[in-house]
């Protein structure tokens, strides 16, 4: 028996939606320990996933996708985390599948491979790189030559982005909203980045800077002001902007309640709704997390809560062993 705990992550940015020198994408994300999907797989003769969740179909195909002919598994999901929130559960749920897999079976696949196997990672590589050492991370993104267009990994079949910068990430809480409602996804998605794109080269060298010259060094020095200031301005231009511009007005108004009421930063994971903060403080971050689910209580409706980073990626037990 094998037991699978994968993180969930935050996706703080695509950097290069203009690819005008050639590359495109580059994304910049941080794990995080909770929410999380824990399985356990054992073989069986056949394929099969128990478990009611809405992340079964896409561990089921991962599974049929990577196991040896005449092989079987069977797969137990015992927590799962939302979907369409802009966590990364595809990612996560498919490469928890095909890790068990893998595992079961001594295919000896790295993580890489199974998400190419699996058609995971066509975009950004954050999730993947989550999945197998978590932490604070940059990835370089892909040659446009390779995708031939500006698409989101559900619609792209590239492989896993490079990963340039990897760092653990300082112990900070992080506030966690998830307004009751779904980001874009499937054919939404792959429109807007149709209409969007390319974003001007002046955002895109803006966004570059700012993560090359403040957002990485804050996070080596432990600087949250700092941090937090380069994660407010990148909500503000290139892609982001864009996708923000997209939402309910009760998500832009949490995100600027959270800038304003005392977070070092705050701003939207990938195509949201979930809406993040940083805190070096419990007793005000309660008091955030409070004001903010009186916002959701009153519209839209939600939970909050208080997580951490992820700075070792998912955990794989053999429960036999």
């Amino acid at each position: 028996m094998i037991k699978i705990i994968s993180p969930s992550r935050l996706h703080l940015t695509l950097i290069d939606l203009n690819a005008g020198i050639g590359r495109v994408d580059g994304s910049v994300g941080i794990t995080l320990d909770s929410p999380h999907i824990c399985i356990s797989a054992e073989k069986a003769d056949s394929i099969e996933v128990i478990g009611k969740s809405h992340l079964s179909d896409r561990m089921l195909a991962a599974a049929e996708a990577v196991m040896p002919d005449s092989c079987g598994i069977r797969i137990t999901i015992e927590e799962d985390m939302p979907d369409h929130v802009g966590l990364g559960s595809g990612t996560q749920s498919a490469l928890c599948a095909a890790m068990a897999v893998n595992e079961l079976y001594a295919l000896g696949m790295s993580v890489r491979e199974l998400a190419i196997a699996v058609g995971r990672g066509g975009t950004s590589g954050i999730g993947v790189a989550s999945f197998k050492s978590g932490g604070f991370l940059v990835d370089g993104g892909h040659r446009f030559s390779d995708k031939g267009a500006f698409s989101p990994s559900a619609a792209s079949r590239a492989d896993p982005a490079p990963i340039l910068f990897r760092h653990d990430f300082p112990d900070w809480d992080i506030i966690l909203a998830l307004p009751d409602t779904k980001g874009a996804h499937d054919v939404q998605e792959v429109d807007i980045f149709k209409q969007v794109c390319p974003i001007p080269l002046r955002e895109v060298q803006d966004i570059s800077h700012t993560i090359l010259m403040q957002v990485m060094p804050a996070i080596i020095e432990g600087d949250i002001e700092n941090f937090g200031c380069a994660v407010n301005h990148i909500q503000a231009v290139g892609f982001k902007r864009r996708e923000i511009e997209l939402q309910s007005q009760p998500v832009r108004d949490i995100i600027e309640f959270m800038q304003d009421s005392g977070t070092y930063g705050a701003g939207m994971s990938s195509f949201g709704p979930a809406v993040y903060g940083f805190i070096d403080s419990k007793i005000q971050g309660k008091r955030i997390q409070k004001d903010v689910q009186d916002i959701l209580d009153e519209t839209i409706g939600g939970s909050v809560m208080i997580t951490h980073a992820n700075n070792s990626g998912a955990m794989i037990t053999d429960t036999e062993a």
